[in-house]
C-alpha cells in the first residue's frame, strides 16, 4: 500500500520555549532505570527493549540542556521532592500496580509540585483504552466499536461482528499483542482473551478496522502544535503492530502525507481533545487510516509517550527542524508555565 512521504520542512508560527537559566530549575528525574544517585551511570538492561539505554539518554539530554538534574529509579522519591526540586519529569507511568500512571502525579499534586504530563484524572483516562474510548465517541470522535473483558467474566460475543482485534486494555507498547490477536470469528477471538486473563490483563476486544496505523505527536504550544504525521510500519497481517514490532522496531517509522480532507479532521479531532482534556504537555493521537477511502478511526491517546530519537514525536519535530533537546526543553518549560499558578488556590480548609 503505498503513502506518499513527506519532505518538506515546516516553519512553526511561534518558536519553542527554552529556558533563559535552565541551572536555577532543579528537576527531580523518575524512570526504571534511571541512574540512582550517586551512581549516575547507565544500567545494566534487563528489559528487551532498549530502555536502559533510553533513559539513560533522557537523563544525560536533560543535563545537556543545563537544568539541575536529580535522578532515582524508585517511586517513593517523589514523596521526598516537596521543597527539594521545582519539576518533576516522570516516566514511572509502567509500575506493578493497579493505575501506576497517576502515582507520581497524584503525589506532585498532592505537594503543589509542578509535574510531566496531564492532571492525574486525564492520566488515567488515557490509560484506560476502554474508557477513553467511550470518552472519545461522547466527543463526536470517530472510534471502532469496543468491550471489555476482566478475568473471570462470561466470554459472551460483542454486539458487534468480527474481524476482532484483541489487546491489553491498559497496556503500553503494543504489551501483548501478537499475530493471532487478529482474528476473524469470536471463536478464534475467546483463547486470545483468556491468554491476557491468565496474565491476570482485562482484554479490550475491538472491531478490526482495515488500513494502516498513523500516529499524530502534538506538543502544548500557543496553544498546541501537531507536529505531523507519523506511520510506523508493519509486516504483520492486517498490518497490526505487535510487541515483537515494537520490542524490536526494526522497520521503523516514516512520515507520511495524509489526503486533504482526513488531515483536515485530524487537526479537529486535535482541536476536540484539546478542549475537553487539554492543556497537556505532549502526546499522541494513534489512529488507524485506511488510505483507499480516507476512513479515520481513533484508538487511543498516549500521554507522556516515547522520546527516543527514532521515535515518532523526533521524527514529526524534524521537519520542523527542532532536534529532541529543543522539544525536551520545551515540553518541561511549557509545562512549568502551565503549572505556575494551578496549585495557588489549593489550601487545607479548616
Amino acid at each position: 500500500m503505498y503513502i506518499p512521504v513527506i519532505s518538506a520542512t515546516k516553519t512553526p508560527s511561534v518558536p519553542l520555549r527554552f529556558p533563559t537559566e535552565p541551572k536555577r530549575t532543579r528537576i527531580l528525574y523518575l524512570a526504571r532505570f534511571a541512574p540512582d544517585e550517586p551512581v549516575l551511570a547507565q544500567k545494566p538492561d534487563t528489559h528487551a527493549a532498549g530502555y536502559s539505554q533510553y533513559h539513560f539518554n533522557l537523563f544525560t539530554e536533560l543535563q545537556g540542556i543545563g537544568y539541575d538534574v536529580r535522578s532515582s529509579s524508585k517511586p517513593y522519591a517523589a514523596w521526598m521532592a516537596g521543597g527539594n526540586v521545582d519539576f518533576v519529569f516522570s516516566l514511572l507511568n509502567r509500575m506493578p500496580m493497579r493505575n501506576p500512571e497517576i502515582h507520581v502525579p497524584s503525589v506532585c499534586e498532592y505537594q503543589h509540585l509542578p509535574h510531566l504530563g496531564a492532571p492525574p484524572n486525564i492520566r488515567a483516562l488515557a490509560e484506560d483504552k476502554f474508557l477513553s474510548k467511550l470518552a472519545f465517541r461522547a466527543l463526536g470522535l470517530p472510534v471502532a466499536e469496543g468491550r471489555a473483558y476482566a478475568p473471570g467474566q462470561e466470554l459472551t460475543p460483542p454486539d458487534f461482528t468480527g474481524p476482532y482485534f484483541v489487546k491489553d486494555r491498559f497496556g503500553a507498547a503494543s504489551e501483548g499483542i501478537a499475530a493471532d490477536s487478529l482474528q476473524d470469528s469470536w471463536q478464534g477471538t475467546i483463547p486470545v482473551i483468556q491468554r491476557f486473563h491468565a496474565q491476570g490483563r482485562e482484554a479490550l476486544v475491538e472491531r478490526y478496522c482495515p488500513g494502516v496505523d498513523v500516529t499524530v505527536p502534538v506538543i502544548g504550544h500557543a496553544p498546541y502544535l501537531v507536529l505531523g504525521h507519523v506511520a510506523p510500519q508493519s509486516d504483520e497481517v492486517g498490518g497490526i503492530l505487535t510487541e515483537s514490532l515494537k520490542v524490536d522496531d526494526h522497520l521503523g517509522n516514516r512520515l507520511v502525507s495524509l489526503d486533504a480532507a482526513t488531515a483536515a479532521a485530524v487537526e479537529e479531532d486535535v482541536a476536540t481533545l484539546w478542549r475537553n482534556l487539554g492543556p497537556i504537555d505532549y502526546f499522541r493521537v494513534d489512529y488507524r487510516w485506511n488510505p483507499a477511502t480516507g476512513t479515520r478511526t481513533v484508538l487511543e491517546i498516549n500521554i507522556c509517550c516515547y522520546f527516543g530519537r527514532h521515535g515518532a514525536l523526533a521524527l514529526a519535530g524534524s521537519q520542523w527542524g527542532f532536534s529532541r533537546r529543543d522539544l525536551l526543553a520545551h515540553v518541561v518549560e511549557y509545562s512549568l508555565a502551565r503549572q505556575h499558578t494551578t496549585h495557588s488556590h489549593y489550601r487545607w480548609m479548616i
